[in-house]
């Protein structure tokens, strides 16, 4: 599990990461949101042991990241944004020089590194890593993050310069090491990306954590925790009134309306206006774009 404490970094008086307090469980897959320059990448750099906080703590598996620095680096996968390679090396030799690095004897280091290859799909590519595509950069980065079966995964931007194969490789991939027991941090500003992915999320924005939870249940705080409801119906369709709706728009012919209500109350329009003979009754859901940028501009606003 990935724990961090008050955790907080100042650069010449300006905080880039400020006050962090932060669980994530074992098994999960988390997204760190939030737009260039909230404090992703200054917090990753601090969980892996990069960089020193400048107060509050970070721990991995309950190990202290500042004071064990080496026994967290063996227990951990890290993929930059930018990963670097020797170019003159092949993707095979690559990963077995990182392997290692880990002390894996010479009949491990083989399996690991074929496995890998086959996962990541650059199994038979026996070109030097300088002639590669960014896209097949990051397909091998993500290979190396896994050489040593790490109980923590850590990915910055993850699906920069991958094509549609390559993130729904990825995609599956990050499931199928988060179902064996892995804990995932996946850092981005794509957020459409990290709602295909993770199971919880957290928004940074100026350093600080402004929003912490599931997918759902983010929507609908982003939201303002009301729902909209579009009706469509063959005929005129009566008024609707309920105590919890807010506000109402019907179409000059009344065969259509967008209701906005504090609960849902489908249950209810479809007894209202079922004698109008009902051809659409379904909840609308804001994009999550606008959703999470709502908690950014709250942060900009306090």
């Amino acid at each position: 599990m990935i724990r961090c404490e008050h955790l907080t970094k100042i650069y010449a008086g300006v905080p880039a990461v400020d006050d962090l307090n932060l669980e994530i469980p074992a098994g999960e897959i988390f997204g760190l949101l939030g737009p260039n320059g909230a404090g992703k990448s200054t917090t990753i750099l601090m969980l892996i042991g990069l960089i020193q906080p400048t107060s509050g703590t970070c721990s991995i598996d309950g190990v202290e990241v500042s004071t064990h620095p080496i026994e967290v680096k063996k227990n951990i996968g890290y993929m930059p944004e930018d990963v670097g390679f020797y170019a003159n090396m092949t993707a095979r030799e690559n990963l077995e020089y990182s392997a290692k690095l880990y002390g894996m004897d010479a009949t491990a280091r083989g399996k690991r590194v074929a496995d890998l290859l086959s996962l990541v799909g650059l199994d038979g590519v026996e070109k030097e890593v300088g002639g590669y595509s960014k896209g097949m950069r990051q397909r091998l980065g993500l290979a190396k993050a896994l050489i040593n079966e790490p109980r923590i995964v850590i990915l910055d931007e993850p699906t920069a310069n991958l094509d549609p194969r390559g993130v729904a490789d990825y995609r599956r991939i990050v499931r199928e090491v988060a179902d064996a027991g892995a804990t995932v941090l996946v850092s981005s500003h794509i957020l459409s990306e990290v709602s295909r992915v993770c199971t919880t999320v957290g928004i940074l924005a100026r350093g600080k954590l402004v929003a912490h939870g599931s997918l759902d249940r983010l929507v609908h705080e982003g939201g303002g925790g009301q729902v909209t409801i579009r009706v469509e119906t063959k005929h005129p369709m009566p008024e609707i009134s309920h105590p919890a709706i807010v506000s109402s728009e019907y179409s000059e012919g009344r065969t259509t309306a967008r209701i906005v209500a504090d609960t849902d109350i489908r249950d209810l329009i479809a007894d209202t206006v079922g004698s109008a003979g009902i051809r659409g009754l379904e909840r609308e859901y804001p994009g999550i774009e606008d959703i999470f940028l709502s908690y950014y501009r709250e942060e900009e606003c306090a």
